[in-house]
């Protein structure tokens, strides 16, 4: 059990938490980051000392109260040492989504009036110097990394250390200037702003003030019980709001430790040396993890599968009420003590999950199979249900009353309506303060006296937990005027490992159809146990034995919808495989993997209409972006496949 928390409610800006925990816990360990394959670590004091360094040398450079900083570049101590030293200033971090092309990051550092910026490395300096004529008021870039840039001359440029170097000079002649800024400042006070994802529309700056994320992570904290004794693995995005909670507001309130991976691709490989405590990951994270071992267990001799097979089945039956401390009989509780020494801890090691107390999963709809999977192990992973607006917490599922099908209750102070459309309104302390110079757009999402629109349909269950169908604007009608949520389709076909996305179509049509995105890793692994050979994705994706792998997680998901009186109508007619992954950097997704339908409806509309027409085939030819940034045209002929389609026994009405 975590240790109780330190900090109090009037300590209300990370600074003056900031010095509290180097005060009280200063030889504790604030952050470690990996780094040559060696963990490094700072304690709280070391990382304020850290901190005032490269705030004063900021102000030296000629940062001052009201200024924006932009951050860029992966988890990095000295990123979040920057926004925490422009907050002392009395200045605005604002993080930008890191693989950004140049023409994304150009918009939110104009939009903003960004005046200093620092970043990870060369990729990012070379991005900014290329924007930075359109963004006049971009003066100051600061680099952590050095490497690369030996031979960059620019007035402009200046590395990490020097800054920090420049701000110890500062605060031996200036000895009290820090503490005077950190005490003007005030827990109204703009603490961050978060540009979102832009799904349908350009980026709105979202404002949230110190109030915003320190309340709500204050009163998260007190209802999971946790404390400095914690462990957090920060990997995803510094811009997106939840590693903002998490590895900032959280970690100051608590006092735990943050600590930063090596890089994208050794998550999992860090996360098992670490073993955190306290974890967060979108569904797609848990998904490739369950991927990844069912891909290992195909592999695996005959008598441990067989074995595999065997306890899992024991833990889907009983694990999640062991979980919950229910009743569960002696022999089914030796089973699962067995399974837990034979399959469920090895297995928990292996992954990295053998320490963690309490896991969240948000951001889509994660898949009940999957869900429960993990629960079955022992895991103690929760939905919660969120948004940058909210500071993250609208609901959370409390301890024992965990459902796959819910996310939650209100989370604490959080009030819940529902209008009479079916949308999700919402009131808290984590209500934002405005869009960035959107007055119009501020007031259509929230209202005079503090509710927020959040654009999801939902229902209350008779637990008085929260059920999320879909986003209020996705969610249509068949023309028999039976409701299609596509994204609750999309999510039964995510849960089979082949399938990594999926987008469903269906609103005013006859029927259901949808596009799939293999699993390169997954579908080449069984093609490879086949002894398919194939030359690459669109080779692969192609072939006739993959799509009939592909019809047979496609009838099983019919098989599921078409026992529920409400969905049944919702089963897939016909679908396709598309010759190419949708990317973020085509358009076709945004930053955080979300799907842009209505860019898709547009790019495809041929492909879709192909699905309702009747035709076997339709040719595509679509232009991608490489990494390099250099473009591209890819084209094929995709097949058209139908699908078992059980017969609804009573359909519904055609809604008046």
């Amino acid at each position: 059990m975590a240790g109780p928390l330190t900090t109090t409610r009037d300590m209300d800006t990370l600074p003056k938490l900031l010095k509290h925990h180097a005060q009280v816990r200063p030889n504790h360990p604030a952050m470690r980051e990996k780094d040559y394959g060696i963990w490094q670590t700072w304690s709280w004091s070391q990382v304020h000392d850290e901190i005032m360094a490269f705030a004063a040398g900021l102000s030296a450079l000629g940062f001052e109260r009201g200024d924006t900083l932009a951050i860029v570049g992966d988890n990095r101590p000295q990123l979040y040492w920057a926004m925490a030293a422009a907050q002392t200033l009395g200045g605005t971090p604002i993080p930008v989504y890191q693989d950004s092309v140049a023409k994304e990051m150009a918009f939110v550092l104009q939009h903003a009036e960004v005046k200093f910026a620092v970043v990870e490395n060369q990729e990012q300096v070379d991005k900014l110097s290329e924007i930075m004529p359109d963004c006049p008021a971009l003066k100051t870039l600061i680099y952590k990394d050095p490497r690369g840039l030996r031979d960059y001359t620019m007035d402009f440029l200046h590395s990490y250390e020097k800054v920090q170097d420049t701000g110890r000079a500062f605060m031996k002649e200036k000895p009290g200037f820090l503490d005077a800024e950190i005490a003007k400042g005030k827990g109204s006070d703009l603490g961050v702003m978060l540009y979102t994802s832009g799904t349908t529309g350009q980026p709105k700056g979202v404002m949230l003030s110190f109030d915003n994320i320190l309340i709500t992570a204050r009163n998260n904290a007190v209802m999971e019980g946790l404390g400095p004794d914690e462990d957090v693995l920060a990997y995803l995005p510094m811009a997106w709001v939840g590693d903002n909670i998490f590895s900032m507001g959280q970690a100051y309130v608590c006092g735990f430790t943050v600590n930063c991976a090596e890089s994208s691709e050794t998550v999992l490989t860090d996360m098992r040396e670490l073993g955190p405590t306290y974890f967060f990951a979108p569904p797609r994270i848990y998904e490739n993890i369950l991927t990844t071992v069912m891909i290992r267990m195909e592999d695996a001799a005959s008598w441990k599968r067989k074995m595999f097979s065997y306890f899992m089945d024991v833990a889907k039956r009983v694990g999640t009420r062991i979980l919950d401390g229910k009743p569960v009989s002696g022999m089914d509780r030796l089973k699962y003590a067995i399974g837990n020494m034979m399959v469920y801890a090895p297995l928990k090691n292996v992954l990295g999950f053998s320490r963690i107390r309490l896991a969240y999963t948000a951001g889509e709809a994660i898949g009940p199979e999957i869900f429960s999977f993990y629960r079955s192990l022992g895991m103690n992973i929760k939905q919660i249900y969120g948004s940058t607006e909210a500071s993250v917490f609208i609901c959370v599922q409390p301890n024992g009353e965990v459902y796959a099908d819910t996310v939650g209750k209100p989370a604490p102070d959080v009030e819940i309506r529902l209008a009479d459309n079916g949308e999700v309104q919402f009131k808290s302390p984590g209500v934002f303060q405005a869009y960035f110079k959107e007055p119009q757009k501020t007031a259509d999402e929230k209202t005079a006296d503090g509710w927020v629109h959040t654009g999801d349909a939902g229902i209350f269950d008779d637990n008085g937990h929260l059920k999320i169908i879909d986003r209020a604007k996705d969610v249509g009608h068949l023309n028999n005027g039976a409701m299609f949520p596509p994204k609750y389709v999309e999510n039964k076909l995510k849960f089979f490992p082949y399938v990594k996305e999926a987008v469903a179509f269906g609103d005013k049509r006859d029927a259901v159809t949808v596009f799939i995105n293999i699993d390169i890793e997954a579908v080449g692994n069984w093609a490879e146990r086949k002894g398919l050979a194939y030359s690459g994705f669109q080779d692969l994706a192609a072939r006739p034995e993959v799509y009939d792998l592909l019809l047979d997680c496609v009838n099983t998901v019919n098989d599921d919808l078409a026992v529920h009186p409400m969905l049944s109508s919702c089963q897939i007619h016909r679908f396709l495989i598309l010759h190419k992954e949708l990317d973020a950097d085509d358009g076709e997704l945004t930053r955080t993997r979300k799907v842009r339908r209505r860019f898709i409806a547009e790019r495809y509309a041929d492909q879709i209409e192909a699905l309702y027409d009747g035709r076997d085939s339709v040719y595509v030819s679509t232009e991608v972006t490489f990494e390099d940034g250099r473009k591209g045209t890819v084209s094929a002929d995709l097949r058209i496949r139908d699908a078992k389609v059980h017969k609804v026994d009573e359909p519904l009405r055609k809604a008046s």
